[in-house]
């Protein structure tokens, strides 16, 4: 299966310096995944976990410049023992948190806890969030993890529904 990028975003935010050094960050992790894909694949199976997925692309989140489970964003709330995958600051209480999810997206609405930390952290504005385009199970069946994630995020960038999220990059594998 060939991998995916979709950027749901606010439309205001589209010239602004930090939202273009996201995409070049993006664009970079998104060649990193092609790359991978043989070997992401293999490891996306029933009961596999997100862990696995993870070790492959943390070369590149490191080369990048993100902090693995980056403590303290979450201080200012009582849920602060949250921790993103990863992190990286853009400066001026802009940021990216990156998660990757595997076989927990659809049925334990992992995407909207992933959107919630994003929207709650005072230093990120961006989601990268990596999942599953089709998420299989032990009963043979598969689950179309990246377009029901897709579906349930692009609400948030209507304009009535803005929140202070300004864009998630929503990797499929």
């Amino acid at each position: 299966m060939d991998a995916i990028l979709n950027v749901l975003n606010k439309v205001e935010i589209e010239n602004s310096e930090w939202f273009l050094k996201a995409n070049q960050i993006a664009d970079a992790l998104f060649h990193f995944i092609q790359l991978k894909e043989k070997e992401i694949y293999e490891e996306h199976k029933p009961d596999s976990s997100s862990v696995a997925i993870q070790r492959i692309l943390l070369p590149k989140l490191s080369e990048l410049g993100f902090e693995s489970e980056k403590q303290g964003l979450f201080n200012a709330y009582p849920v602060s023992s949250l921790r993103p995958d990863y992190y990286l600051s853009l400066g001026s209480e802009k940021g990216i948190i990156v998660e990757i999810e595997r076989g927990r997206i659809g049925s334990n609405n992992m995407d909207l806890l992933d959107f919630w930390k994003c929207h709650i952290c005072k230093t990120a504005n961006c989601l990268f969030l990596i999942v599953p385009i089709n998420r299989p199970s032990k009963n043979g069946k598969t689950t179309p993890a990246f377009a029901s994630v897709h579906h349930r995020l692009s609400v948030f960038f209507q304009p009535k529904n803005h929140v202070n999220v300004d864009a998630v990059f929503l990797f499929g594998y």
